[in-house]
């Protein structure tokens, strides 16, 4: 959209509890001379409601067969969240992330990291003694909440269900 011309403002998730947002989709945009905002990922869904975003964009860790998208824990709360706001909630990955042997996001086991990275800042413990920190990397979005999944071979809305020729790239 920017190297066609639209003036486009993007507003990055933080992507807790690494940064990446932060550290490596802003750094990319800064690149391209795109404007943008970081945001706590907290603040994701209220952007969205408040009317201030058009359209969101998430990468994907995993796509199953039905087009549940396994991503950074929080995804499948933008995808409510544009359900609500009535704006499209899309996936843009590559078609490797495509794994149609697993038949659906029930299938797919969430990484659990450290739970200590939730309960201390800076390597200082912000949550009291004795709390147990849950700590998933990911999350599932259910394919019924992606508007569509665009990869380098096309698009495609999972809701009306996944055409495996057009992400595994298999004639047919």
């Amino acid at each position: 959209a920017w190297e066609a011309g639209k003036r486009v403002h993007v507003y990055v998730d933080e992507t807790r509890p690494l940064l990446q947002g932060a550290r490596l989709t802003s750094w990319e945009l800064v690149q391209d001379g795109i404007p943008h905002v970081v945001e706590a990922d907290g603040a994701a869904a209220s952007t969205i409601l408040r009317g201030l975003a058009d359209v969101a964009i998430i990468g994907a860790d995993r796509i199953a067969a039905n087009g549940d998208t396994a991503n950074k824990v929080g995804s499948v709360v933008l995808a409510l969240a544009c359900q609500r706001a009535g704006i499209p909630f899309l996936v843009a990955a590559p078609s490797s992330t495509v794994d149609l042997t697993t038949a659906s996001g029930d299938d797919i086991e969430i990484e659990q990291r450290d739970g200590s990275e939730v309960l201390s800042f800076a390597g200082t413990r912000t949550a009291p003694e004795g709390v147990v920190g849950f700590n998933p990397a990911f999350d599932v979005t259910p394919h019924d909440l992606i508007s569509a999944v665009v990869t380098e071979l096309g698009i495609v809305e999972p809701a009306t269900a996944l055409d495996p020729r057009i992400l595994t790239g298999i004639a047919g």
